[in-house]
């Protein structure tokens, strides 16, 4: 059974939670005492009906309110597919707390409300979606009952969006109209909307195949940790641990040392339970490797004949998350990528991105709360990096204030130097 993470994304009010809560609960995945718990809650409030969305809001503020703050993370599995949720905040001021949440998902749902249609924060969240590469799209036409479930409102909004994401990259989009309030096309098929013969919203999730969105052919794997028991009865025993972030690893493959570029073979995988005969990303694994070369933290296994940029010049796309600071030209950061720590210099800041209109601000000087921009990098120490479209995990970093440890950036590179 394999594990499909994804995020919701949209405008305030879009009913994001909402859904979650739905397909929690029409999919029988929450407990009895939260259910209850909810169902109090909503009564204290004076809600006409068990306000799902508490089921994900759950600070206080964002209960106060009716709005999402932080990412809520939620677990579910069908007898088909294990599943992760990002609930992410849909205000603009917390772009970046959506950037967090959904860097690493597989597939986002965009919700638009069917009277509104799309809005700003349906083309922003849009956007930064195509950033982050994430590959698989889903437009969910929300409150379909509060437009009497009309076809031409659905089809209306679905040419409005095709025309819009022709400017993206979306290698996959799907169009479903739902009700997450009455569960309509969620988990089980609306008899309101029978001029819809889509799949429903979970038997999309269920179905949609994520298998061809690794990267099986670019081996990838950064040593976070050396394991070197002191018993006697492994005084031999040298391995290196880590998260496979591309290709497949086998015993017996020729593979490369990063950055001394001394090459060997693999001697032995072990998983969690034992030896296993081959690791795929995002498997985490120790190697044990046929010579005793120098290899430590921060350094990479890869192919001899395919190897990541291994440079000091990084220009990439980067969403500024500090409100307390600026990125300016002459910043200096500490950089995060992969398992291996450097100190960045910005060099310069090519422009900054209006990603409600994807304009290019080239007289900008610095990037604020939640702004995107892309910016030139020199770093201290050589960095062993692919573009963000080839593999997500060595195209990726964060940018850490040195003064504070606070993470104020995260980039998506672009072009290796």
């Amino acid at each position: 059974m394999d594990l499909l993470r994804l995020a919701t994304a949209g405008s305030v009010d879009d009913g994001k939670s909402t859904l979650i809560g739905r397909l929690l609960f029409d999919s029988k995945s929450i407990f009895e005492d939260q259910l209850e718990s909810i169902e109090a809650t909503s009564a204290e409030r004076g809600d006409e009906h068990t306000n799902l969305a508490l089921l994900t809001d759950g600070l206080r503020a964002e209960r106060e309110q009716g709005i999402t703050i932080d990412v809520a993370y939620r677990y579910f599995t069908t007898p088909r597919r294990k599943f992760i949720i990002a609930d992410t905040p849909g205000h603009i001021q917390y772009t970046r707390n959506m950037v967090t949440g959904a860097s690493t998902a597989d597939l986002a749902i965009i919700l638009v409300d069917a009277r509104k249609g799309l809005t700003e924060q349906s083309r922003r969240h849009s956007f930064i979606a195509s950033l982050l590469r994430i590959p698989h799209l889903v437009l969910a036409v929300n409150k379909m009952d509060l437009v009497d479930h009309d076809q031409d409102t659905f089809e209306r909004i679905r040419a409005e969006y095709i025309e819009f994401a022709s400017r993206l990259e979306v290698p996959d989009l799907a169009f479903i109209p739902i009700s997450a309030l009455h569960g309509d096309n969620v988990v089980d098929r609306s008899g309101n909307m029978e001029w819809y013969n889509g799949a429903t919203l979970l038997h999309h999730l269920e179905e949609v195949y994520i298998g061809s969105d690794l990267n099986m052919v670019d081996v990838r794997f950064p040593v976070q940790y050396v394991i070197r028991p002191q018993s006697s009865e492994h005084h031999d025993f040298r391995g290196y641990a880590g998260s496979v972030a591309g290709g497949v690893m086998k015993p017996g493959d020729e593979v490369a040392v990063l950055p001394s570029g001394f090459t060997t073979r693999i001697r032995a995988i072990h998983g969690p339970d034992g030896l296993v005969e081959q690791a795929i990303a995002p498997m985490s694994v120790v190697v044990q490797l046929e010579d005793e070369l120098d290899v430590s933290r921060g350094d990479m296994l890869c192919r001899v004949n395919n190897q990541p940029a291994v440079t000091q010049d990084l220009e990439a796309m980067v969403c500024w998350m500090s409100d307390a600071t600026k990125l300016t030209e002459g910043s200096k950061l500490a950089i995060k990528h992969t398992t291996k720590w450097a100190r960045a210099l910005v060099k310069d800041l090519r422009y900054r991105l209006n990603i409600n209109t994807l304009h290019r601000d080239e007289d900008a000087t610095s990037l604020s709360l939640n702004e995107i921009g892309r910016v030139r990098l020199r770093v201290t120490q050589p960095l062993f990096a692919d573009d963000y479209q080839i593999n997500r995990t060595t195209g990726s970093f964060i940018l850490v204030d040195e003064n504070t440890n606070v993470t104020v950036g995260a980039g998506m590179i672009r072009r290796t130097d």
